[in-house]
């Protein structure tokens, strides 16, 4: 498996994530907050700190303060020196992740998975596939194989970008079976074996596996309870030489963020100046919760970006389809990728979201059944589990809880006794760390929302007691959303 280059932390973004540290000692309360900061992933494993005079003086503290907190550290197994190079975080029981059992979609009776966040089919779609099969026939006469994909579908969602203020073509557009398989093609059409891709973190795994599997070295750029950090994000590029950047700035999977216009522009800026192309996942875009205008594209400010679609969380995770919109220069290579792989969607499902593409992006009642439910998690959250904390998300699926103490892990197996499916956070670490977080999603109807909160109280009361009790263990379970 391809090994992750390792990013350096600025002696800035090391002051501010241990700001307000305990000084009594100073020495122990750093050493203490650098563990959690790289227990939980802020400060991400296998990065250089920065040296002892820099963070010195960043700090305003005494060199010996700053000496002893990372002998600490090594003495904990939290960081390592080595020769000539530095100081690097580590973790002590090195990547691991919460176990993926966690992960599929459960049809265990009496089970309420919250490790999809993806929402059951709404009202209207069944009529979208009876509309749809009074148009198959015109198809059935040809070979049914369309790599860019079907005409008709390729013009309605180059209308989608138009309507947001992006001019597109449709023969910009590239339909594949959903964004995992986009996310694979562009992969493979822009990088090779061994180039260097920037990832967020935490981010949705799969999407990254797939840029992986076409033989990419994955850079982590950490994103935080405030969002991106863009002075560390150019310093990345500048010191990497990265192909693409993958990047998710309309309702960040899993954080829910979302990146401002200002933001995009700066971004994008950073991303010219390195030569790197973006690679942007627009997969919750559309899903926006309070009627709020969202920003214009990311490829309006970075014209050679490429952009991912999906009609998974738009309409329905069974509508297998989702899309690439590649500027002209691109295109070639992009569809040339993708016939490595197959050779094009079913003509159908096309038809289908072709439909639903004209009454627009998303169906009002799917964002009305996902407001109400979101309503219901998130104040269920706030008295249930008060302790926790999270960023309310404006939109998406999911939101990202930060737990009092790094027991995430834990508190998916304790819920799971309590037949309640859940992923910890380090399911979501590109490497290590997170296990202070969880992520939930509000995909799920009230009932099983309403259902599932006590017991998530139970299992976070039983975690912090012996939440490291063995589990039976049961199918392994994959993440698929």
């Amino acid at each position: 498996m391809a090994q992750t280059t390792s990013p350096v932390l600025s002696a800035a973004r090391v002051a501010t994530t241990v700001a307000g540290f305990d000084r009594s000692p100073a020495y122990a309360g750093l050493a203490e907050a650098l563990i959690e900061a790289i227990g939980d992933g802020r400060l991400g494993h296998g990065a250089r700190l920065p040296s002892e005079r820099d963070l010195t003086t960043a700090l305003g503290v005494s060199r010996t303060t700053v000496t002893r907190a990372y002998a600490m550290l090594r003495e904990q197994g939290y960081a390592q020196a080595r020769h000539g190079s530095g100081t690097y975080t580590r973790l002590p029981h090195g990547r691991s992740h919460a176990p993926d059992r966690v992960l599929l979609p459960s049809d265990a009776e009496g089970v309420i998975d919250l490790t999809c966040a993806a929402a059951s089919a709404p009202p209207g779609l069944l009529a979208a596939f009876t509309e749809a099969a009074a148009d198959l026939p015109a198809y059935l006469g040809g070979h049914g194989y369309f790599p860019a994909g079907l005409p008709p579908l390729q013009e309605a969602i180059a209308a989608t970008y138009e309507a947001r203020g992006l001019p597109t073509r449709p023969d910009q557009i590239i339909v594949t079976p959903g964004a995992l398989s986009a996310a694979a093609i562009v992969a493979r059409a822009l990088t090779g074996r061994g180039s260097r891709v920037l990832v967020e973190s935490p981010v949705y795994p799969n999407a990254t596996e797939s840029i992986r599997s076409a033989g990419a070295r994955l850079v982590p750029l950490p994103v935080d309870a405030e969002g991106w950090d863009l002075e560390a994000i150019g310093s990345t590029l500048r010191q990497v030489r990265a192909a693409a950047a993958y990047l998710v700035p309309d309702f960040q999977n899993p954080t829910g963020h979302v990146m401002t216009a200002d933001q995009r522009a700066a971004y994008a800026a950073h991303l010219r100046a390195a030569g790197t192309v973006a690679i942007v996942d627009e997969a919750h875009q559309a899903l926006a919760l309070d009627g709020q205008e969202m920003p214009p594209p990311f490829a309006a400010f970075a014209p050679g970006t490429v952009t991912l679609g999906s009609a998974s969380k738009s309409f329905w995770g069974g509508l297998r389809l989702g899309w690439i919109r590649a500027p002209r220069e691109l295109v070639d290579d992009v569809v040339a990728a993708r016939l490595v792989l197959d050779l094009g969607a079913p003509v159908l499902e096309q038809l289908v979201l072709a439909r639903l593409l004209a009454r627009g992006p998303v169906l009002p009642e799917h964002l009305a059944r996902l407001r109400a439910q979101r309503g219901v998690l998130l104040d269920g959250l706030a008295e249930q589990l008060p302790d926790w904390t999270f960023h309310r998300p404006g939109g998406g699926l999911a939101v990202w809880c930060r737990l009092p103490r790094a027991r995430a892990t834990a508190l998916a197996r304790e819920a799971e006794r309590r037949d309640v499916a859940l992923t910890a956070g380090p399911v979501f670490a590109v490497a290590g760390g997170l296990d202070r977080f969880v992520r939930i999603p509000w995909a799920r109807p009230v009932d099983d929302l309403r259902a599932a909160l006590p017991r998530l109280a139970e299992a976070w009361a039983a975690a912090g007691a012996d939440g490291d009790r063995p589990v039976p263990r049961g199918r392994d379970r994959v993440l698929v959303a």
